[in-house]
């Protein structure tokens, strides 16, 4: 049996949230709206199950050709993105240090991401726009100190992202990355979230990322050199987590910019990201006007 998708979506010029089945998605937001005006607050009352029991009840107001997908949670609070991650990832820095002790973090706004089947923008400013498949945790309960051993109890579903990137200007400056990573329209997440179940689910989730077609990267969450729960863990000790705050946990070895010469996204492309259980998310590129 599939898990529920819960999917925020435009139609007619609104923003609406549903469950997605097989032919189609059922409006919620229409029947549950005025108790949860977006799926953050549906992920706050802990309802994402609840809602999409409801949802198979009804059949699909929409087909899914007549929407258009936008990131999962609408203006999360906090998006914390984590570096080199995988330990294959850390090994291409040829830099002869030994994994971190602790993890590389950094921060996106929402601005800079699109849903499921929107292009990314190549910006005018550069050519370097890459790409970078990641797992996804969407935090569900607040907390600060939040200890290992409970720190999955503070989740509420999965998504997954590209992590598109500027590679030359994540280089503009001595130690931060923020400019190369905040490029409006460069990165995607979705498609949908798919409620968090138990460890068993997450524990070796097999991720991949295709470009036309061609698999660049391929690893396993189980080999994340920060698992899920130190994650929680280690953020939630300098700020407090809250509902639909988005982590989004590390990209594998494999991404363009590696590649000898580098291969760079170009309008035309087509990239998928996907992960057992959760899902596909594929964009395109088109270049900013």
């Amino acid at each position: 049996m599939s898990l529920p998708r819960l999917a925020t979506f435009s139609v007619n010029g609104n923003i609406q949230y549903g469950a997605i089945t097989d032919s189609g998605i059922v409006d919620l937001s229409v029947r549950h709206g005025n108790d949860y005006p977006t799926l953050r607050e549906v992920i706050a009352a802990s309802a994402l199950t609840k809602l999409a029991d409801d949802a198979a009840r009804h059949a699909p107001d929409f087909p899914l050709d007549a929407i258009s997908w936008q990131p999962p949670i609408p203006a999360p609070e906090k998006i914390i993105c984590i570096g080199v991650n995988y330990p294959d990832r850390n090994a291409e820095y040829k830099d002869g240090q030994d994994a971190p002790k602790y993890p590389s973090m950094f921060m996106r706004t929402p601005r800079s991401f699109v849903g499921h089947e929107a292009p990314l923008l190549r910006p005018r400013a550069s050519v370097q726009l890459d790409y970078e498949g990641e797992v996804v945790l969407v935090i569900g309960k607040p907390g600060r100190h939040i200890a290992e051993r409970s720190a999955l109890d503070h989740v509420a579903a999965l998504t997954l992202c590209n992590e598109g990137t500027i590679r030359d200007w994540v280089r503009h400056a001595k130690f931060n990355v923020t400019q190369g990573k905040n490029f409006d329209s460069t990165g995607s997440l979705g498609p949908w979230l798919v409620p968090y179940t138990d460890e068993s689910q997450i524990a070796d989730i097999r991720l991949t990322t295709r470009v036309n077609g061609e698999t660049r990267q391929d690893d396993h969450t189980g080999r994340l050199i920060f698992g899920f729960r130190y994650l929680i863990h280690y953020i939630s000790t300098f700020t407090t987590l809250v509902p639909g705050d988005v982590i989004v946990t590390g990209t594998p070895t494999g991404a363009g910019a590696r590649f000898d010469p580098p291969r760079y996204l170009v309008p035309g492309d087509v990239i998928e990201v996907e992960a057992e259980g959760i899902g596909v998310l594929r964009n395109g590129v088109a270049d900013e006007v």
